[in-house]
């Protein structure tokens, strides 16, 4: 936002509210490019083959499996 602000001439002082600043620039919002970014990753999972090894995590079962309480140790 600060790169943006600075492209449009604006400061914080002035007080202009993010969405109309990318609105002007053209610039998507960050949630959106997220989003973008996490299903791309997605379909490239999926094609791979069951056998490879980031698949065979989709298969196990973390159900069962309990955290300790508190802080870790420090081994």
């Amino acid at each position: 936002m600060r790169m943006l602000r600075w492209m449009c001439g604006y400061t914080r002082k002035d007080r202009m509210r993010n969405e109309h600043i990318r609105k002007k620039v053209g610039v998507a919002p960050i949630e959106d490019k997220l989003r973008e970014i996490r299903l791309r990753w997605f379909e490239h999972l999926n094609r791979r083959s069951i056998e490879a090894p980031v698949r065979k995590i989709e298969l196990l079962d973390f159900t069962h499996v309990q955290r300790g309480r508190g802080r870790p140790k420090k081994t």
